[in-house]
């Protein structure tokens, strides 16, 4: 199509566009467009930059008038009416901020500059405070603003920061919306990680004497050959202090003892062994032995199994050993690893194990063989030499080792034979 309309030129062109990754979903959410400013653009840049500043001031300046109407509600009741002991002179303006012996107005703090109100004199000495006290901070959070929007004003003069070559780059954001599902992996803080294994209805989870369903099961296997004895520790606790309203901390070396513990399940009414026989969610009937309960933080961690689930039979091969690289980001094959080509051999699939070895991975003439063979209808293929024996012998080379790889007697040529009889 465009050939057809620009002819020849419309050679040049190629579609770059940058799309999403297969198996991805999401709402999108923002899109930016990032140009670099050109000296002298031309008049529609230039009209959408002043658009662009007259926005981002107006926003700010919204933001200053809400600190100066904070400011004038918090000092009105305290000043208004208040005796001046200085004159205060505004010489910017030429003029006579506040008059010795007269009284503050409120008209004169929505006008005056905190400068000014932060040299004035009052007879009060607790409205004096106040008044010092929270000119400095309106002064404070004023200041900020006024960088943030200056900031933002020079980086938009400035024009965003693109790579060499690149005039304009359009930025958009997909939010993806993720529920836990069976494979997500969590922790706690002590070490204790592992992945969820199932995920039933609350009706079906375990519940406590009082009618409360527990959220959460962990295998008590994860605790012994680990020793991280902590999360025993900070689920009895949590539940003590979750109990009596409390909240406490507990340091890494100066943690709650043992005793300590014990002492808060105490008051809290709880077992001091934190142990508790709790009832089946399913047949609502008592399990044989206590169940250890109580309250423990638990993350989600950035490892969720929908980003990690990949499938491809060999990929794309690495330019050195020509071998399939591995991996989601490299969109890579399945990896046949040392185990598995035990399994292959204790089954006895030579041929399976063969093709693995060699046609789908890293020799390069069988590849071509096995193409040929399936579009001419011949099904036999003899596999050549890997391309990781060709590495082997390079890096034998590079090491001062003269190794050459022979060739058998019956694929020798005729002047090759000649050769050897004389």
């Amino acid at each position: 199509m465009l050939r057809a309309i620009f002819g020849e030129k419309a050679e040049d062109v190629r579609d770059a566009s940058l799309y999403v990754k297969p198996g991805s979903s999401g709402v999108v959410v923002d899109v930016k467009v990032c140009s670099r400013r050109e000296k002298g653009g031309d008049s529609q840049t230039k009209k959408s930059l002043k658009k662009d500043i007259a926005r981002i001031e107006r926003d700010y300046n919204q933001r200053i008038i809400e600190i100066r109407n904070t400011f004038e509600s918090l000092i009105r009741d305290d000043t208004v009416g208040v005796k001046i002991l200085e004159d205060v002179y505004d010489y910017k303006e030429d003029v006579l901020a506040f008059e010795q012996g007269k009284k503050i107005r409120a008209k004169q703090l929505s006008t005056v500059d905190y400068a000014l109100i932060a040299r004035l004199k009052v007879e009060d000495r607790k409205v004096q405070q106040k008044l010092t006290r929270l000119v400095n901070l309106a002064a404070m959070e004023e200041a900020k603003i006024i960088a943030v929007r200056d900031a933002q004003i020079e980086r938009l003069k400035k024009g965003d920061e693109l790579a060499p070559g690149v005039n304009k780059s359009v930025k958009v954001y997909v939010a993806t919306k993720r529920r836990m599902s069976v494979g997500d992996k969590m922790a706690g803080r002590h070490g204790n990680k592992g992945v969820v294994a199932r995920i039933v209805n609350v009706e079906d989870m375990p519940f406590l004497p009082d009618g409360t369903p527990l959220q959460i099961l962990l295998n008590p296997l994860g605790v012994p050959s680990r020793m991280n004895v902590g999360q025993i520790l900070e689920t009895q606790l949590g539940w003590a202090l979750d109990k009596l309203g409390m909240s406490v901390s507990s340091p890494v070396f100066n943690g709650a003892t043992e005793e300590s513990i014990k002492t808060y399940m105490k008051k809290a009414g709880l077992p001091e062994s934190g142990t508790i026989r709790l009832r089946d969610g399913r047949t609502g009937e008592q399990y044989q032995h206590e169940t250890f309960v109580g309250q423990i933080y638990m993350m989600k961690l950035n490892h969720l199994v929908d980003d990690k689930i990949h499938a491809r039979a060999i990929g794309p091969y690495s330019l050195v050993t020509q071998q399939p690289l591995g991996g989601k980001a490299q969109y890579g094959g399945q990896r046949f690893g040392e185990m598995e080509v035990w399994a292959l051999q204790a089954y006895g699939a030579s041929y399976t194990l063969q093709e693995l070895l060699t046609i789908k991975s890293d020799d390069i003439q069988g590849r071509t063989k096995a193409y040929e063979s399936v579009v001419k209808g011949e099904f036999e293929v003899d596999p050549g030499t890997p391309e990781s024996f060709n590495v082997l012998v390079r890096e034998m080379q590079s090491l001062c080792l003269d190794v050459i790889k022979l060739v058998k007697a019956d694929s020798m040529t005729d002047t090759e034979e000649e050769t050897t009889e004389e």
